[in-house]
């Protein structure tokens, strides 16, 4: 470690409201986003199928998203969102 650089932790908490979001997510199964990511590539694919291209093109891109939101999900279940669980996230 380069002893130049200081080791102090700056303490930073979430706000009540992200809180309260996270406490609400983490009831859901982490597979659910999962599930709406592949029912927005199913639904894009009959959109296009279906001549609606701009339509399916909209749709489509919402499981990456989807996708991000459950690994956020997962994340948080795992390790907290403002690390109070005491558990350091450098080994991801």
């Amino acid at each position: 470690m380069n002893p130049s650089v200081s080791s102090s932790r700056v303490e930073h908490r979430e706000g009540p409201v992200a809180r309260a979001i996270e406490e609400q997510t983490a009831k859901l199964p982490s597979d659910t986003f999962l599930w709406a990511a592949f029912g927005s590539i199913g639904l894009s694919l009959a959109l296009k199928l279906g001549g609606r291209r701009h339509d399916a093109l909209f749709v489509g891109q919402w499981a990456p998203t989807f996708l991000l939101l459950g690994i956020y999900n997962k994340l948080v279940k795992l390790h907290g969102s403002d690390g109070s669980a005491g558990n350091d996230l450098t080994g991801l």
